[in-house]
């Protein structure tokens, strides 16, 4: 089928087929050629309880028939509202105000200026200096608006567009064993004047190849900031909605920051929204009678009711139904997968996370994101009805919490035979 579409992260100069999806259900996908595709990534990490969820898609059908858009600022809805409160009751009792965006990254572009507004109006009331400086961890990605490509990797990802980025204080990731470095380092951006915050994706580096580390590691992160007065912005994006294996992954740390970026299983997966939870110590710092002085920024779609809707369903069923005891149960799964592959197949790096897994694979061409194994390897899984989407040489599987053992077997004999044969 000719298309005009220009699609994400494709490059059309390889030709590479497109298949069409008239369907999904649980987690399968149905194409218009008759096959039944495992999503074994969650179509890029968003669904969480499974495609089409009868009780998400009944709030999506009721509230498109009573109140469909409706302008946020300085309006509201039921549906908002419904979500802001249980996001309050769900979340650390710190974090209480509730910022509605459209995706991650206009998550972390909101986190972004609440941080640095919040040290310039601080500034203005005589109570600091006004900071300025992010801090980011190498290989670390945010996405792909100016603000979140700034705090993340540079590299292939954003190259032609370096003229715009802003500049930002790196760590080194904390790799197994050097855990100090990046201590080391980001004791010493914390005690520069102009130091405003570190962002940093809790526990699990998705992009940048599923790279894990520890929770004593990111509890010291935090506790550094607290000691200098440096924000903790915690990108939860990806690993909240019990991906790590519990709600955030901040939990396993004991930590609570000061602005908490929260999306794609925010609505099950369902449609678009996203959330920025603050402190009220940073909400407070924009608080006036200075209209100059709010909090300027907004989109066209800011808490779209009919996404709201569908997030408030989703945040009842993490209420009312066993949704932690379903995530543990797939993250046994995944571990005991990846131990049976390595029994019988070779990789190097096998990790699991809660519903996590990941595995490399052994090349001797390039490895990282641009390693030509990628498209070869994707080829293969579709060709077997598997959609997985490997970064580089790096093969993750993050499938809704709902396959079956059938579903999952197929996916994990796919990377069996792909270890083989590549």
């Amino acid at each position: 089928m000719t298309s005009s579409i220009w699609h994400p992260f494709t490059q059309h100069g390889l030709q590479e087929p497109v298949p069409l999806v008239t369907r999904a259900e649980g987690a399968r996908l149905h194409t218009a050629d008759g096959r039944a595709v495992i999503d074994a990534i969650s179509s890029w990490w968003v669904t969480t309880h499974g495609h089409c969820h009868p009780r998400i898609m009944a709030a999506i059908a009721e509230q498109a028939g009573k109140l469909d858009q409706l302008i946020f600022a300085g309006w509201t809805h039921e549906p908002a509202e419904q979500v802001a409160e249980a996001l309050r009751a769900l979340m650390p009792p710190s974090l209480t105000r509730v910022f509605f965006s459209d995706s991650g990254s206009t998550s972390v572009e909101v986190a972004l200026k609440m941080a640095l507004g919040y040290w310039h109006w601080r500034a203005e009331d005589g109570k600091g200096a006004r900071r300025h400086r992010i801090v980011v961890m190498d290989h670390s990605y945010h996405g792909d608006t100016i603000g979140a490509m700034s705090v993340g990797a540079r590299g292939v990802f954003n190259r032609p567009y370096d003229p715009l980025l802003f500049d930002v204080g790196r760590i080194p990731f904390p790799a197994a064993g050097a855990e100090q470095a990046t201590l080391d380092a980001l004791e010493a951006l914390c005690r520069l004047p102009d130091t405003a915050a570190l962002i940093v994706e809790p526990l699990v580096l998705g992009s940048g190849g599923m790279l894990f580390y520890g929770a004593g590691t990111l509890k010291a992160m935090y506790e550094i900031c607290a000691r200098h007065g440096v924000l903790f912005i915690a990108d939860e994006v990806m690993t909240a909605w019990g991906r790590t294996g519990t709600l955030t992954a901040c939990e396993q740390a004991g930590v609570v920051p000061d602005i908490l970026c929260l999306s794609k299983g925010l609505t099950g997966g369902a449609v678009p929204l996203a959330v920025t939870m603050a402190s009220e110590a940073i909400f407070e710092a924009h608080y006036a009678a200075d209209r100059a002085r709010m909090f300027f920024h907004s989109s066209s779609y800011t808490a779209n009711p009919i996404a709201c809707a569908a997030a408030a369903a989703n945040l009842a069923i993490w209420r009312e139904e066993p949704v932690l005891e379903r995530v543990s149960a797939l993250a046994q799964k995944q571990a005991a997968w990846l131990d049976k592959l390595g029994r019988f197949c070779h990789f190097d790096n096998p990790r699991s996370l809660g519903t996590i897994a990941a595995l490399d694979f052994k090349t001797s061409g390039e490895t990282g994101y641009m390693s030509d194994l990628a498209p070869r390897l994707m080829a293969f899984f579709r060709e077997r009805d598997v959609l997985l989407r490997p970064l580089g040489n790096t093969v993750y599987v993050m499938p809704p919490y709902c396959i079956g053992d059938d579903e999952l077997a197929q996916v994990w004999d796919a990377i069996g035979e792909a270890v083989i044969s590549f």
